[in-house]
């Protein structure tokens, strides 16, 4: 009866050991979010993703520009999405009320229309070929001088951290507590094993 007890209570104390031990370890990953200073020890305790929160973010960052998409392929996509009809036909508009607004009054209508009708034809010839250009331009010049890299790092390093340890505890709810039971099966199992090196001894 005694071994029996014994087995037993050796058995829970280790699997409550093992399921706090990973618990305070998945809490170490965040907190404490400032460095505490130790009293006795000449140590600074700080939670990992905090400690290291600049290089995590800069890794983030870079891979994000590098293999994920870049300034230039957002910046493409965007222009592929925008209707140049619609730019031409804008341009025409500007153009008709420019001549209606400018041409002497006494000049006869029929000259008026066939001044439109001419520029209307540039306009369809040229315009698609002076908005890719224009476009093109803007993608070189854009993707100069927007650092996507550093755009994601600053973002990631102004988020509280709070608020990330919420997210990343949501996201990871199930693989954590997962984490927390098999620390739990993990202690049931060394302290069984204790028991009966015990026992047997």
């Amino acid at each position: 009866m005694e071994t029996t007890l014994l087995l037993l209570f050796l058995t829970l104390i280790g699997g409550l050991i093992g399921w706090i031990t990973n618990l305070i370890a998945i809490k170490l990953m965040f907190r404490p979010f400032e460095p505490v200073k130790l009293p006795i020890v000449p140590v600074e305790i700080q939670g990992l993703i905090p400690k290291r929160k600049q290089e995590i973010a800069k890794s983030i960052g870079k891979t994000i520009q590098e293999e994920l998409l870049s300034i230039d392929e957002i910046i493409e996509k965007f222009i592929e999405q925008q209707d140049q009809k619609e730019l031409v036909n804008t341009i025409k508009q500007k153009i008709d009320k420019v001549i209606n607004d400018r041409l002497p009054a006494i000049l006869p209508s029929s000259i008026k229309i066939m001044i439109k009708s001419y520029i209307s034809e540039v306009i369809d010839q040229e315009a698609s070929k002076m908005i890719n250009s224009t476009m093109e331009d803007l993608v070189h010049k854009a993707a100069a001088k927007i650092d996507l890299a550093e755009m994601v790092e600053t973002r990631i390093n102004e988020f509280p951290m709070e608020k990330l340890e919420d997210v990343v505890l949501k996201i990871a709810k199930e693989e954590l507590k997962h984490i927390e039971i098999l620390g739990g099966l993990l202690g049931i199992f060394i302290g069984l094993l204790q028991g009966i090196i015990i026992i047997l001894l």
